[in-house]
């Protein structure tokens, strides 16, 4: 322990391990890490349960890109259940996993989102009803790592265009149900 602290102390001090024989290089933090926290709140005009319904969709089969492209993911709603993009043949990208749900009022996740770099995110989508036919949706997204400057100045927008879209779903599926 002693011998990995004053490792982390300098720039590069090479640690060797006796068994493999393999040398560890312990260097200090580069200056490109940083943090991003951003929060986001709306009041959508349906019930909880609706906007829970398109909150899951957004992060599931009918996300999209800004330009309208399909986006879809596969999100396993349990604890421990996995966020990802399924592109066949074995082939895809794993966004994270559901570290807390607690329908129709909660969803926390948490990974590497859409950084395929040294990064880990952590999301909560919170769901507060306002009277029978409100709801108030609060985004927490938390990040850090090595995070590009032009990735970070895109993060409000991305978000703006989600909560357009699941207050678009939500309204959608609330003609469907024959609400308001």
């Amino acid at each position: 322990m002693a011998q990995a602290t004053q490792a982390s102390q300098s720039q590069s001090k090479p640690s060797p391990l006796p068994a493999t024989g393999a040398i560890v290089s312990v260097v200090s933090p580069p200056d490109d890490v940083a943090s991003v926290h951003i929060q986001k709140e709306s009041v959508i005009n349906a019930p909880q349960a609706i906007v829970w319904e398109a909150v899951l969709a957004e992060l599931g089969p009918e996300s999209e890109m800004p330009d309208g492209k399909p986006f879809p993911f596969v999100l396993e709603a349990f604890p421990g259940g996995r966020w990802f993009r399924d592109l066949g043949n074995d082939a895809g990208h794993l966004w994270g996993h559901v570290q807390v749900i607690k329908p129709p009022a909660l969803i926390e996740l948490c990974g590497p989102m859409f950084m395929s770099y040294a990064a880990t995110n952590f999301l909560q989508y919170r769901l507060t009803p306002e009277g029978d036919d409100r709801t108030r949706l609060k985004l927490t997204h938390r990040a850090i790592g090595q995070i590009p400057k032009d990735h970070q100045a895109g993060m409000t927008e991305g978000w703006e265009f989600i909560f357009k879209k699941i207050e678009e779903i939500a309204k959608r599926i609330q003609n469907k149900k024959g609400g308001k």
